[in-house]
């Protein structure tokens, strides 16, 4: 299985709850899930700018090239193009604004589509000078141009029907009141109160009814793609990422205010595989997250949940993070000082330290599995992420793997070597030569050994002596940390740290010149990262691989 394919969980499965009824929306922006209403701006934008560029082709072209004359001088003829046209670039326009919500959006589309059916039916029932077509005396009467853009509309952009229904009650409407308003004028023939109701008035309803038949079977499709995001007592809202194995998503409980993240690991995803394999990777990797789940270190990322739907996909519900992983925070602001090393990595060590006692090894500790956040009112606070490639030890369950092939996984350049030779027992040494890896990242902004892909990267940690991390930053690094960064990659687990607490207390020992304080995490938070900047997930940087390396499971 894949890293990133699943999470620790509090494996409480959650009580079926009944579905909701499908019934018609009273809000504003009705049962459509967010990302639908996003994409509802998009196809809103499509068509304004399609509806104003037909219009000019169609109805301002032909008489500006063949008889601009009669066109220029009656405003009649170029009046409803002249209004509708900029309106139409105007609402396309707007979409583009991302301060307007969605649902504000959806009501603009509906002013959109009745103001432009009457654009379309004041331009085309000027100077209609028979009636209703029949025989020889055949007229200018028939079914409008407004009938086709009404059904379009309505399939293109879904909307709620409470919303639906009278805006394209009243878009068919503008076809009958434009040519009252021209028979009024004296600009089209006259017709009978009951000929107007079957040339004019009957047909559009039929139009009506066709568009809202449409409109509904979309509306129909997006609400069973809202039910079938409805797990557990969770509502699927955004998806944040998607990785090999799994899809990460926001959500919502329905009852509870807490927001959520949940990794969502359906059974397509794993491939080719059979059913028994595919059921014993599964059922191994329920095993080992049950596990996990039973840690309590306020620096492991806190699971919330855990379900597995009917068709079989599991989904396991984290709480979402307000902050940016390891690996982005120095990619976007370089290396960080060796105070706040020490200060981040050492709450690394709090995690791993009640893994390792529970006989649980991470085996992908890196940048993106490290997430600084803000949490609470404490700034600068580390959750270890991704305990998907968890192995227990042999305290648990001797030699289970969670990775698809049954091969030991990790990310490359994280990987200690024996992971890479498989010549001996992995233990919790493993992750810490992976956090010395880390510290050498944290400190310097580049790996620690860099291959031309992911098999040379891999054997350099086997054969390689790494360059000491002062060497390759111009930051001052105390040579104290140095020596701890480099005991963490030593090549032999034996020369390495023997547990995560003597690495925390030999972090601790390092003499420092400044310390990293509560008042200089908050300066640098709000200067670099105030809210507004900051990611709200604790796992969209899972769904891509560490810098320069590729991923290997």
């Amino acid at each position: 299985m894949s890293p990133d394919a699943g999470l620790r969980d509090t494996f409480v499965r959650p009580l079926r709850t009944p579905r909701p009824s499908r019934r018609w929306s009273l809000g504003l922006s009705g049962d459509l899930p967010p990302d639908l209403l996003e994409r509802t701006r998009e196809r809103l934008r499509a068509v304004a700018f399609l509806y104003s560029a037909v219009f000019f082709v169609v109805g301002w072209a032909p008489a500006l090239i063949f008889n601009p004359a009669p066109f220029a001088e009656d405003p009649a003829y170029w009046l409803p193009g002249a209004i509708s046209i900029p309106f139409g670039l105007l609402v396309g326009a707007i979409t583009f604004r991302r301060s307007i919500p969605s649902a504000v959006l959806g009501a603009l589309g509906q002013v959109f589509l009745v103001a432009s059916s009457f654009g379309i039916a004041f331009a085309e029932y000027q100077g209609i000078t028979s009636g209703i077509m029949r025989g020889a005396d055949a007229g200018g009467l028939g079914l409008s141009w407004v009938a086709p853009w009404v059904v379009l509309y309505n399939v293109v952009v879904p909307s709620t029907p409470r919303r639906e229904i009278p805006a394209t009650l009243a878009a068919v409407a503008s076809v009958p009141i434009a040519y009252a308003v021209g028979m009024a004028a004296g600009r089209n023939a006259p017709v009978g109160g009951f000929e107007f109701f079957l040339a004019l008035v009957l047909p559009n309803l039929m139009v009506a009814v066709m568009a809202h038949a449409g409109a509904r079977v979309v509306f129909g499709l997006s609400t069973e793609v809202k039910h079938a995001r409805e797990l557990g007592s969770y509502e699927l809202v955004e998806r944040l990422g998607q990785g090999g194995m799994g899809e990460v998503w926001s959500a919502r409980h329905r009852m509870l205010a807490r927001p959520a993240a949940i990794k969502l690991i359906r059974p397509e995803m794993l491939g080719e595989l059979s059913f028994d394999r595919r059921s014993m990777i599964l059922a191994r990797f329920e095993r080992e997250a049950q596990a996990t789940a039973a840690m309590r270190c306020p620096h492991t990322v806190e699971l919330y949940d855990f379900g597995r739907t009917e068709d079989g996909s599991f989904y396991y519900v984290m709480e979402l993070l307000d902050g940016l992983d390891a690996e982005t925070l120095v990619e976007t602001h370089g290396p960080l000082p060796s105070e706040r090393v020490v200060y981040l990595v050492r709450q690394v060590c709090h995690s791993l330290a009640e893994a390792h006692d529970q006989g649980l090894i991470h085996r992908d500790i890196k940048p993106a599995n490290v997430f600084v956040c803000c949490y609470g009112r404490e700034l600068d606070w580390i959750k270890v992420l991704d305990f998907g490639l968890v192995k227990a030890g042999p305290e648990l369950a001797g030699d289970a793997r969670l990775t698809a092939d049954g091969s030991a996984g990790g990310t490359p350049a994280y990987m200690a070597p024996e992971q890479v030779l498989g010549d001996r027992e992995v233990d919790g040494r493993a992750d810490l030569y992976a956090v010395g890896c880390l510290m050498y990242w944290l400190i310097t902004g580049r790996l620690v050994f860099e291959g031309r892909n992911a098999m040379d990267t891999m054997m350099k940690h086997v054969q390689e002596v790494p360059v000491p991390p002062s060497q390759r930053t111009e930051l001052a690094v105390p040579q104290a940390l140095d020596e701890v960064v480099l005991a963490c990659l030593a090549k032999d687990p034996d020369d390495r740290p023997t547990t995560a607490e003597e690495l925390e207390a030999r972090l601790g020992a390092v003499a420092l010149t400044e310390r990293w304080t509560t008042e200089r995490a908050r300066q640098w938070w709000s200067v670099h990262c105030p809210p507004p900047r900051r990611a709200s997930s604790a796992v969209t940087s899972r769904a891509r691989p560490s810098p320069g390396v590729p991923r290997t499971s």
